[in-house]
């Protein structure tokens, strides 16, 4: 059994690991409904002047037309779907935070990722839970200290539910480290509160 309460950070943050909360039917099915009903958008970002499109695709729900800015881009949220309501109340019900929007990945294969980076943009609620949840392809998942550069290592399952909160952006980086052993697409639901 997985200990929901465990910290997997050493210091400076809370980071809880719930392990896989969908039963394998279910993940599937949503899986299936991620990929057919969700707007997916190449992301763009802004870097060092020149605008760079991702084959990663991303996007962004929520309660209202949220904005939201990273990589000097700005994203409005579109109106929930069945799908994401049904997974959000599940999400508030295991971890007893609430969530008003949720940003979404499509990693198509294991040679997409992400880099190091911290969730710390300022429309974000300060040391507010990030709630992860992973469907389709097992992937490594990654934090860095940024002083001491010590790492940690999980592996998300299909169905898993992980959780960031406290100071665990200030203080820590992550990342998804790209793989060329995975050829399965992988979606990412990050489920967040927006403060204004």
């Amino acid at each position: 059994m997985i200990d929901k309460t465990k910290n997997w950070l050493p210091k400076d943050g809370t980071v809880h690991y719930y392990g896989i909360v969908f039963q394998h039917q279910d993940a599937v099915h949503y899986l299936e409904r991620l990929l057919s009903t969700i707007a997916w958008r190449n992301d763009e970002a802004v870097m060092f002047g020149k605008k760079i499109v991702t084959k990663r695709k991303v996007a962004w729900y929520g309660e209202k037309p949220f904005e939201y800015t990273y990589s000097n881009t700005t994203k409005y949220a579109l109106p929930w779907t069945k799908e994401l309501l049904e997974l959000k109340t599940i999400v508030e019900q295991e971890t007893g935070e609430t969530f008003n929007s949720c940003l979404l990945n499509l990693y198509h294969t294991g040679e997409e990722g992400m880099a190091w980076h911290s969730d710390a943009e300022t429309d974000l609620k300060k040391d507010g839970a990030i709630a992860s949840l992973s469907f389709g392809a097992e992937r490594k998942f990654a934090f860095k200290h940024k002083t001491t550069k010590e790492k940690i290592e999980l592996l998300l399952e299909h169905g898993s539910l992980l959780v960031m909160k406290d100071t665990t952006q200030t203080f820590w980086l992550h990342r998804l480290p790209p793989t060329r052993l995975i050829n399965k697409p992988r979606v990412n639901l990050t489920f967040r509160t927006i403060s204004h």
